[in-house]
């Protein structure tokens, strides 16, 4: 399209400094092609320009948001840790929810088949029951509070994050039918912090401290994505421990949810 507006453009141009009137076109849209018949004094001009739907860039099912509970597995894939139980987090209020604002989809095979990549903001956070956690240089630790009342108790953490997944689609236009998309989702750690909230007589004591808390500084999940339009779930496993096996024993949130496409 862009050519022929620009083959049209010149020919007025050059009619125009010969004293000649704008040439006539005529547009014939064939398949993936749009045929341009100029016609001028000396004869007729054909130019055959890609359609602007073969131009369009081929959209992903990236962008979006998602949301969805987080669970604490153990190297078994198990939510129970033996002997070290403040690992059992409590799903009700441990969530993970992503903003991903950015995508490029590669084509393979037209809009049905291509590999997909981008750019994100994860938020996740464990829910820590009455456990507090503590950590420094060497260690990682926790001890259960039996006095005060914890209305929230968790552990937050923002990363950055880019997927490289493979995308297949049931339909050449992305935003109409089925799609599913697997992969891996690399992650950074941007900060950390935890935060409590106690209440007594009636009064809500908030505290908030930033820090490292043995949290690895990256990530690596195993993900799958699959709906139907821009509608779909999601699920996503981190292959790297949450934390320095070092510190404490390996912790593998699982997160599984609905996701919104843009």
């Amino acid at each position: 399209m862009r050519t022929g507006l620009f083959i049209t453009f010149i020919f007025f141009l050059f009619g125009y400094a010969n004293g000649q009137e704008e040439p006539d076109t005529t547009r014939i849209r064939m398949k993936n092609k749009l045929i341009l018949i100029v016609k001028d004094h000396d004869g007729d001009t054909i130019d055959a320009s890609p359609d602007e739907k073969e131009l369009k860039h081929f959209e992903a099912h990236w962008a979006g948001i998602e949301f969805g509970p987080t669970i604490l597995m153990n190297g078994a894939m198990k939510s129970s840790f033996p002997g070290n139980k403040q690992w059992e987090n409590d799903p009700g209020k441990s969530f993970s929810w992503n903003f991903n604002f950015a995508e490029y989809k590669f084509k393979i095979y037209k809009n049905y088949i291509g590999l997909t990549t981008g750019l994100g903001l994860n938020w996740t956070q464990i829910g820590l029951k009455n456990n507090i956690l503590n950590a420094n240089s060497d260690s990682l630790w926790v001890f259960k509070d039996t006095v005060n009342d914890y209305k929230k108790n968790k552990l937050r953490a923002v990363y950055l994050t880019v997927p490289l997944m493979l995308e297949f689609c049931t339909n050449g236009q992305s935003d109409k039918g089925f799609y599913l998309a697997a992969g891996v989702i690399g992650g950074v750690r941007l900060g950390s912090s935890t935060k409590q909230v106690i209440e007594e007589d009636k009064t809500k004591f908030r505290t908030k401290t930033k820090g490292v808390y043995g949290l690895n500084a990256f990530r690596v999940d195993a993900a799958v994505k699959l709906g139907y339009k821009d509608i779909g779930v999601f699920a996503n496993y981190n292959l790297l421990p949450l934390f320095d096996t070092d510190k404490t024993v390996g912790v593998y949130p699982l997160t599984f949810g609905l996701t919104v496409n843009f």
